[in-house]
């Protein structure tokens, strides 16, 4: 069964779903990105750390995973997150830096 919730990967749309999942430290990192442009390197390293955490590449339109719907399954995957919310603003910042020097090289 489709849900119209599901994409192919972590959709910007579903950013702010993830704010109130954990602590404040968590919660402004949400907040700072959802603040971008969808094309700012901060909003692409926060997709790429989403991506990574909810293993969006094995998902497809079959699995449950894609039944429940993205934002359900990352909700789920951030609160499961075995790590501290700095461990998460440590992945994301790893990510962001990975992310502009990718785009530096680019242009």
């Amino acid at each position: 069964m489709y849900n119209p919730e599901t994409e192919v990967l972590f959709p910007s749309k579903a950013i702010g779903s993830l704010s109130r999942l954990r602590g404040k430290t968590w919660q402004e990192l949400v907040k700072q990105v959802e603040e971008r442009p969808v094309q700012s390197s901060e909003q692409t390293a926060f997709l790429l750390m989403m991506i990574k955490i909810s293993s969006c590449v094995t998902c497809n339109v079959d699995s449950f995973r894609a039944m429940r719907g993205c934002p359900a399954c990352a909700q789920l995957n951030i609160r499961h997150f075995k790590g501290s919310d700095d461990d998460l603003v440590h992945l994301y910042q790893q990510i962001l830096i990975d992310t502009k020097l990718y785009m530096s090289k680019r242009k």
